[in-house]
């Protein structure tokens, strides 16, 4: 078999012409379980030059893919067997499309000829995903194979998320003629001159504008593009939520996330804005909603908003200007329109940079300060507990995180405050689930972002409840050699739920606390590195010693040992307090 795409017509089997397509998207690793539904095209991606790296769950594959295409900016593909292969991926596939990921998952299917007969592992697995992905593709002729898979892969790119590939099993055999297609790539423009020539204007006559980068800025390269056009505006730059590396954070007008737990000061200078430049993000409500008490929203501000998605454009917030294009051409034909614009005096721009440089003072100072929770709950478990504060241990692995690092995060009270202090230099370093919020997400993105970065540290937040769904690929780290490093946060509880149980509740903890044995002690015993760290002095050390260990490819567990105190909830207004009618509650009033 040519390992090498041809545009010629070539008689091959319709494995063979999946594979080719394969090679011809330049696709190098794919995430599994072994199955006999596609055993056939699988033997030959040695042969191809593929690596396939079996996972221990199908869930953790497709957050491999994730993570693996976030790091990359390629596809990240999996695979596994029909049925109940197939539907473990439903959760990974709904993150990675609210993420825009461009994940190929391929999903054989039940034979074609036993199909609606309730056959052994047959299910309908093109409506289970038709919500949560761009593209489906069901190969209904085994003639079509290469067609339909190469338009797969291009659609997942062009849509900017996740494509179903779907395979009849028995149509991977036979033989039949088959033309493998060179990859399409569509150059983004910048959009409407009408639109943009609007945005100009507004940006130049802005008494406090303001720039929000999101990840589409992520996406199209455009983070530097981006930094030029706030030092023109001298326009604070806050970064969409979970997008902490959409701007690097030893820039003079870096001010941090806005939203859940994000940074005060960020929050502080937006509200003061009569434009907001929203760059590449959607402005999803969980990352506009108040935080820390501040309704922080400018809600007189004009909002100009890039999104290569016409769908977004105005979709949570009212927008004055939309432009359809892609944030790094948009942000570069702004800046063109702006030389020419009349500005403001420099005076005006002196008054701008004094006003962030004050903001975010005041919010590192108040950080140096904030060294534990001060709810009286949170104040009464401290008081007990022999654990490290939360926010002094997220402090220490912030000064001690390696500056190229990839840093994943799970769902979870402390992953979540752990918005406040992760900083990035560098795109493509943060990776989150995003607006789906599942557990168990951290440990295997970060394991795909690593499989596509092998000379990048590699570290996952995770909270202790999140961890029990996903330590189990500790495996495929150790048997795979892909050394990663996952700080597990060891509090004992669900925290984000028990947040809602301590103020809604009346502290009835029903089904929060959990007890388990210990982390560290289980990675070594599955041939990894394990470390319990109980002393502030030593995580850094330990995270430096876990970092350094992934060069000799270990993986290790680093087990923060730290009190049961909570941050924030996720948002305030999402429950109520209970009235109980009936007699038998009257003590749960």
């Amino acid at each position: 078999m040519s390992t090498t795409a041809s545009p010629d017509r070539q008689r091959m089997t319709p494995s063979e012409a999946l594979v080719e397509t394969l090679v011809a998207q330049g696709v190098r690793e794919v995430f599994g379980i072994v199955g006999s539904a596609y055993m056939d095209a699988l033997d030959l991606f040695p042969a191809a030059g593929i690596r396939f790296i079996p996972t221990v769950h199908e869930q953790g594959a497709a957050h491999m893919a994730d993570g693996y295409s976030r790091a990359s900016g390629r596809h990240g593909v999996c695979i596994a067997q029909n049925g109940p292969g197939i539907t473990n991926f439903v959760t990974a596939v709904a993150a990675a499309y609210w993420a825009h990921s461009p994940v190929v998952f391929i999903t054989p299917e039940t034979g074609s000829m036993s199909m609606g007969l309730g056959g052994f592992q047959e299910t309908d697995q093109l409506a289970i995903f038709s919500r949560i992905t761009k593209h489906q593709g069901h190969v209904n002729n085994p003639r079509r194979m290469a067609e339909i898979a190469a338009r797969c892969f291009d659609r997942a790119m062009l849509d900017m998320g996740p494509a179903q590939l779907n395979i009849p099993r028995d149509y991977l055999y036979g033989e039949a003629e088959f033309s493998i297609a060179r990859p399409i790539r569509v150059e983004r423009g910048p959009g409407g001159t009408a639109s943009l020539e609007e945005a100009a204007a507004l940006l130049a006559r802005a008494r406090f504008p303001v720039i929000v980068s999101g990840g589409g800025v992520v996406l199209a390269g455009g983070v530097d593009v981006c930094a030029r056009l706030a030092d023109l505006l001298a326009a604070p730059v806050v970064t969409s939520y979970l997008h902490n590396d959409a701007f690097p954070a030893s820039h003079p007008l870096w001010c941090g996330p806005i939203g859940y737990q994000g940074a005060k000061a960020a929050m502080r200078l937006i509200s003061q804005a009569d434009v907001v430049l929203a760059l590449g993000t959607r402005l999803g409500p969980f990352g506009t909603l108040p935080q820390y008490g501040i309704e922080y929203w400018p809600a007189d501000a004009k909002i100009i908003q890039v999104d290569a998605d016409p769908h977004m454009i105005g979709l949570v917030r009212p927008v004055t200007v939309g432009i359809c294009g892609d944030a790094k051409a948009a942000a570069e034909a702004l800046l063109e329109r702006l030389w020419s614009q009349p500005g403001v005096s420099l005076s005006e721009l002196d008054v701008r940079r004094a006003a962030i440089a004050r903001e975010k003072t005041a919010w590192e100072e108040e950080l140096a300060t904030w060294t534990c929770e001060t709810d009286p709950w949170s104040v009464e478990v401290a008081a007990d507990d022999p654990g490290m504060h939360p926010r002094q241990m997220l402090r220490e692995l912030e000064r001690a995180m390696p500056p190229d690092a990839m840093v994943s995060t799970d769902i979870g009270n402390i992953c979540s405050v752990a918005n406040s202090y992760l900083r990035f230099e560098r795109p493509r370093s943060m990776f989150a689930a995003m607006s789906f919020g599942n557990c168990g997400y951290a440990f295997p993105a970060v394991i795909g972002a690593k499989a596509a970065a092998p000379d990048r540290p590699a570290v996952a937040y995770v909270g202790d409840g999140a961890w029990g769904m996903s330590f189990g690929e500790i495996l495929t780290c150790v048997r795979e050699g892909i050394p990663v490093t996952a700080v597990v946060f060891h509090n004992r509880q669900w925290g984000a739920e028990k947040k809602n149980q301590v103020d809604f509740y009346s502290r009835r903890f029903i089904g929060a606390n959990l007890e388990s044995p210990s982390f560290a002690a289980v990675a070594r015993a599955m041939g990894a590195e394990g470390a319990v760290v109980e002393r502030l002095s030593d995580v850094g050390p330990a995270l430096a010693a876990a970092c350094a260990a992934q060069r000799e490819g270990k993986t290790t567990v680093l087990e923060m040992m730290v009190t049961r105190e909570l941050g924030d909830p996720f948002r305030r207004d999402a429950l109520s307090k209970p009235v109980r009618l009936l007699e038998k509650y009257k003590d749960y009033a």
